[in-house]
């Protein structure tokens, strides 16, 4: 009878489950990982989206203002006195525009030409210096790291948002007619039409290190809208 030596074969075995078992373990955590980061960077673009859309309306906002006048932080009124139509830079030298932006350089499809102007264009804005009122408390005047159970926590959100800032420039593109008027949502063909001036305004959320290297934004989202506007 032939008998075959089997001592040793439990602790081969234990070894090679334990190698399967490691080797597992360790796509598991390279896979978590990587979902981890893959949700990190989704949320980073979608707040430097929402940035951008931020910066849309910053344009629109001083476009209006001086279209119609800037509003009086003291009585809440419009000073209509200084009220005058925005419109490109015309003089030499006068040209607004930084084409070496990171926001100008992210649209393809604008002009390189040095005659190219345009009427404003606003760069590096703190997004956190923007919404700084919510983090205070309004019925007692205090910051809301004196009151809150986690101090760490409120500072961490608010060193990761000075992270965003936003850059936007705008376009004088001459008259166009518009149609609607008063405050109605709803508009009919029998809407009075007016002429206006049409605006193009070019905005982008970026995001980086806004105080050391504003050039080189990790994350940038360019968006651009058309706004018709008329005294």
């Amino acid at each position: 009878m032939t008998k075959y030596n089997q001592k040793g074969f439990a602790l081969v075995l234990s070894l090679v489950l334990l190698l399967a078992m490691s080797l597992m373990g360790g796509a598991l955590i390279v896979i978590a990982s990587s979902d981890h980061q893959s949700n990190n960077s989704s949320d980073e673009y979608q707040q430097t989206f929402y940035v951008a859309e931020t910066a849309l309306m910053q344009a629109q906002k001083s476009l209006i203002n001086k279209m119609l006048g800037p509003i009086n932080v003291g009585t809440g009124n419009r000073n209509y006195d200084t009220r005058t139509p925005p419109r490109n830079q015309s003089a030499a030298g006068d040209n607004l525009l930084d084409q070496d932006s990171p926001c100008y350089r992210s649209f393809r499809n604008l002009s390189r030409e040095d005659t190219f102007r345009g009427v404003e264009h606003v760069k590096e804005q703190s997004f956190f210096e923007l919404i700084a009122p919510v983090f205070l408390d309004g019925a007692a005047g205090l910051a809301l790291d004196a009151t809150i159970d986690d101090p760490d926590a409120l500072q961490a959100e608010q060193d990761s948002i000075r992270r965003f800032y936003y850059e936007f420039f705008s376009v004088n593109s001459g008259t166009s007619s518009f149609k609607g008027s008063g405050v109605s949502l709803k508009k009919t063909s029998a809407t009075s039409q007016k002429m206006g001036t049409a605006y193009k305004i070019y905005g982008c959320g970026m995001m980086g290190d806004p105080e050391n290297d504003p050039d080189n934004p990790e994350i940038i989202v360019p968006l651009e809208t058309l706004i018709v506007l008329s005294n």
